[in-house]
Formats: structure tokens, sequence, C-alpha cells
């Protein structure tokens, strides 16, 4: 039934329907490739099998919202079947099925429990942390020499530099920070002296690193509440992307260039050797 599905869609998918009212439909139904799209209710009419999402599901079909899947090629679709552009206010009501090529994703699951045993095994993955964190701990520890030990104030692990410094490690990950900033708790920086946040992108390479003093960050930037946020605008001029201040205490250099993602690795090449960079 799924393949009968997959030829619904790529038929009503091969002509326009704007004098139709599928464009109402709350739920479609993803055809075998991005391109393709049927409206429940023409499924329902054409094969009356499915009375509702129910019969949809147990065939392996999962329902996600329009915006959680964000896809472009939905909108492009809808756009040239009914001659009108998708609004926001009406995409927070769509829900898209969509097949999952379960294959793909179990092969991919035992692909990353054979990496997390590997990250295991080198020390990297060491508690219950997302992946993200650790792995932006794992880079900060590796690049300015920090010495990792079980936290005496919190769940989780402190950092000291080589000189006694207690540092606090925020690994941030995301191709982009949020517009909020990067939200830092006021009692963890009054308990440390260095700050280092190391911004990890969606391939896991390091996109920039913030280096900077706890009693600075909250002189500078503490507001009222809990905690402080760091936005990017207001910190651009420390990133290692632009500021040579905190090159002196990168200890491990091979190790920030093997790890930096290739944008950030081209600003930094060269600079270590150059004061005046």
């Amino acid at each position: 039934m799924k393949d009968k599905i997959f030829e619904l869609a790529s038929e009503f998918s091969s002509q326009t329907h704007g004098s139709s009212n599928y464009d109402k439909d709350p739920l479609f139904v993803m055809g075998s490739g991005l391109e393709e799209y049927v409206p429940l209710s023409y499924l329902q009419k054409k094969e009356p099998q499915f009375k509702d999402l129910h019969d949809i599901l147990k065939l392996g079909f999962v329902h996600s919202s329009y915006d959680f899947l964000n896809t472009d090629s939905f909108k492009k679709w809808f756009q040239k079947m009914f001659s009108k552009k998708l609004t926001i206010r009406d995409s927070k009501s769509i829900g898209i099925l969509h097949f999952p090529d379960q294959k793909t994703i179990f092969d991919a699951v035992e692909q990353v429990n054979k990496n997390f045993d590997i990250l295991r095994e080198t020390f990297v993955i060491m508690n219950n942390k997302n992946l993200p964190v650790q792995l932006g701990e794992w880079y900060a520890k590796t690049i300015f020499g920090l010495k990792q030990v079980k936290s005496s104030s919190q769940r989780g692990f402190d950092f000291v530099s080589e000189e006694g410094k207690k540092i606090e490690v925020k690994p941030q990950w995301g191709d982009k920070s949020s517009p909020k900033g990067v939200r830092l708790k006021k009692s963890l920086l009054e308990l440390s002296d260095r700050c280092i946040i190391i911004y990890v992108a969606k391939n896991f390479m390091i996109r920039d690193i913030l280096y900077l003093d706890c009693e600075f960050i909250l002189r500078k930037y503490s507001g009222k509440g809990h905690a402080v946020y760091l936005k990017d605008t207001d910190v651009s001029s420390y990133f290692f992307s632009k500021s040579n201040k905190h090159f002196d205490k990168v200890v491990n250099q091979s190790s920030l260039m093997r790890f930096a993602s290739p944008g950030f690795a081209m600003k930094l090449a060269g600079r270590f050797d150059d004061p005046n960079s």
C-alpha cells in the first residue's frame, strides 16, 4: 500500500490544482521524493480504505508538523500546485506524513553506536551529556591544555589551566548562535577565573572560540537575573577569528587547526606566527 500512496502522490503532483480546495488540507503525504506530495483527502477519495490518519501511520509513515520539518521543497511544491504562496499562518496548521528509509536509519544508528564506542574508548565521552557538549569540552581541554577533574560543586567536570586557574567551558552547538546569545550561569562565572566558549558547528567542527575573563564578563555584560547572555554582536571583537589576544593560551595549535572548520581555519592560518595580524 505504501507504493500505491507514492503512485498517487506522483499522480497528484503531475498537474496543478489551482481551482481545487486541496490547498486547505491540514495533512499532506510525502511521496517517494521531496518534490511529490498528496493531500490526505485526495488519498481518501481515490483509496477509501484510508479512512483516517491511523491507516497511514500503521503502514510506517511518520507524522510531523511542517514547522518541525521546515522543508523548502514542500513550500515550492505548494506554490506550484496551487498557484499561491504558503503563508506562515497556514504552515503552522499543516502536518506532513513521510515514510522514513528505515534501512538507512538503521545503518546510521549502527555506525553512530560504533563511533560512540570509539569516542568512549578515547575518553572524549565521559558521562551522560550530549555529544556536542562533550566534544566541545574535549576540544577545549586539548587545545588549551586543561586538566579535567570531577566537579566538587556540581554534576560533571571542572577544568583547570596549567597555572591553576579555574576554567568554565561552555560548548555552543549550531551553525548560528541564538539571537539571545550564549547563556552563562552567574554562579559558575563567579566560581571561575576564565570562560572558554567553543562554538561547535553542526558538522562537529569548531567554527569559532571565545576566551574571556569571568570578572570581565560579569562586570561588562551582567544584568538582572541569574544568567549572563553573550550576544555575538557584543563580543564579536573578541572571537578568535578576529582577535589574537588570547592566542598565547593555546597549548596545542595543531589540534586547533585540525578540528577547525574550513572557514575558521582560513581565518587562523598564519596568524599564530604574526603578532601584528
